[in-house]
């Protein structure tokens, strides 16, 4: 026991309430697109912004981003700092996900401490500052593809597998009420086609993406149908819930496209 690590006494914390079921639905919409770049350290966390309106929870690994807000939570104190992947990845499998599951959220400049139950955890704050991420989101997008989440999740599924394994390429063909998926892999000489039926407003417009980045957007919505927002093949798509059935939360996906082989 004289090994084990002492226990850190924070001091100068500013703490926020949060249910379990609040913060699990945070990490769980964010943590999938943090970075691995040992180089970007801060990109490997989650951004928590806390303001007087609402409370922000942001992650990138400069190819795809979230940002989810949650209005229904505040802060008094206005804050931000990163929290590291590692430990959110253990919290989230043992916060209770429940809305009456009280969490307490302490923090100071260089940790932060979770505590729930009888349960109390402290991690140290990743050092840095995290990239300004609001002016990588485009503002202008103005095609819009509106698609049912499951259908386009599922197709995306059965074309990737004959695309490339290197790139993940899939090329999304978009005009009138028809998108078109296609990807190909020139190396086995596959190919996979597949048409699903939207509602478009725009230009006829393709653009390509990495298909393991959307699926993996896709499988974290939970929403009946999306939109995909798009201005250029060469600038970034965002994905957004079509219903804003729930005021509560509004959730944001970014995702740059990859180059088109012609």
């Amino acid at each position: 026991s004289d090994e084990f690590p002492q226990v850190p006494v924070l001091d100068n914390t500013n703490k926020v309430d949060i249910s379990g079921a609040q913060l699990v639905d945070a990490f769980n919409k964010t943590l999938f697109a943090t970075g691995n770049d040992e180089l970007r350290p801060v990109m490997s966390g989650v951004l928590c912004e806390l303001s007087p309106e609402n409370i922000t929870f942001v992650a990138t690994d400069a190819h795809k981003l979230v940002r989810y807000r949650r209005n229904d939570l505040k802060s008094e104190q206005a804050a931000s700092f990163i929290l590291p992947k590692k430990p959110l990845n253990h919290l989230k499998n043992i916060i209770p996900d429940d809305d009456d599951a009280d969490v307490k959220l302490e923090y100071n400049e260089s940790n932060a401490v979770i505590i729930f139950d009888n349960i109390t955890l402290i991690c140290r704050l990743i050092e840095g500052k995290y990239p300004n991420y609001e002016a990588v989101i485009p503002q202008q997008n103005p095609f819009k593809l509106s698609v049912a989440r499951k259908s386009l999740l599922n197709a995306l599924k059965r074309v990737s597998i004959f695309g490339s394994k290197s790139t993940h390429q899939v090329r999304f063909k978009v005009s009138g009420k028809e998108l078109v998926l296609s990807a190909e892999d020139i190396d086995y000489s596959s190919e996979a086609r597949e048409r699903l039926t939207c509602s478009y407003e725009g230009e006829d417009i393709e653009i390509g993406f990495n298909s393991k980045f959307m699926l993996d957007m896709l499988t974290t919505l939970d929403n009946e149908n999306i939109i995909i927002e798009m201005s250029a093949p060469n600038r970034a798509g965002i994905l957004l819930p079509d219903d804003k059935d729930n005021n509560d939360e509004d959730i944001l996906m970014l995702i740059m496209p990859v180059m088109l082989s012609q």
